[in-house]
């Protein structure tokens, strides 16, 4: 049998609480300069900032391919909720991607999987694409028993993710290791390839499309060494800087 074709190659960014709100705003009219480049052609592209910039990044990215992100939601749509905010408006909104249970928001308010879950399927329930980080906390220093480990810490978090969307909805799995997040470099190739191999076989016979990318101190040159097990990358800091961005979607692109 001849394998499944890969989809389309990915890669965005988030801005976390980094930008006040004008910085916030000029980063993403820097974003909306790359559209149209060849590269259009492979990847998609998607940005991630605050809550409060997200009507107006989307006024600015309206007529262009780039996709709008949001860095988190909650599992109600509406409701006496203080402070969360809904998948419903955040569709209205122009959010097309939602960024669910990153590796800060386990570890510093306490998000559990079953949170991340729902919240997955709230995100789907409202015509929005999941992005789910997960990812291992510990590293051992052995290969062979990093990749098992990994494996076994990381599926739970997908499988619970998987079962929680409909099985004809998008979703991008967001690989980021703990232990490689701020790091002054990314985790090893092998490793990144032979874990999330492993994880792609959890979504395996799903209807819709089900993408990888690795995240955690990746840069220029992570996503030729790893291209094997991932679709793209997600970015932090290093893409605040537009050039650097350009350059990473190129490589993608070009890779």
């Amino acid at each position: 049998m001849a394998p499944l074709p890969r989809p389309r190659r990915i890669v965005g960014v988030s801005l976390k609480m980094y930008f006040d709100l004008q910085s916030s705003l000029s980063y993403v009219r820097g974003v909306y300069q790359l559209d149209g480049e060849a590269w259009n052609a492979r990847v998609d592209l998607f940005v991630i900032p605050d809550f409060v910039t997200l009507m107006e990044s989307s006024r600015i990215l309206e007529s262009s391919h780039i996709m709008l992100g949001a860095q988190d939601v909650f599992w109600e749509d509406q409701g006496a909720f203080t402070g969360e905010v809904s998948p419903r408006v955040l569709q209205q909104a122009g959010a097309k991607i939602v960024e669910i249970g990153h590796a800060e928001r386990r570890a510093m308010f306490g998000e559990t999987g079953e949170w991340v879950a729902k919240k997955a399927g709230a995100a789907a329930r409202n015509g929005l694409i999941p992005l789910v980080c997960i990812g291992e906390k510990t590293h051992h220093s052995i290969a062979s028993a990093a990749v098992g480990a990994a494996v076994e810490e990381c599926r739970p978090q997908v499988t619970s993710v998987l079962a929680a969307v409909p099985d004809d909805v998008e979703v991008i799995l967001a690989y980021e290791p703990v232990w490689a997040i701020g790091a002054a470099e990314p985790a090893d190739p092998d490793h990144v390839v032979h874990v999330t191999k492993e994880l792609r076989k959890l979504a395996a016979g799903r209807n819709g499309v089900t993408r990888i990318v690795y995240g955690g101190s990746a840069g220029p040159g992570t996503f030729a060494k790893i291209a094997e097990g991932v679709d793209g990358l997600f970015l932090g800091r290093f893409a605040h800087d537009i050039k650097n961005l350009k350059q990473v979607i190129e490589e993608v692109g070009a890779a």
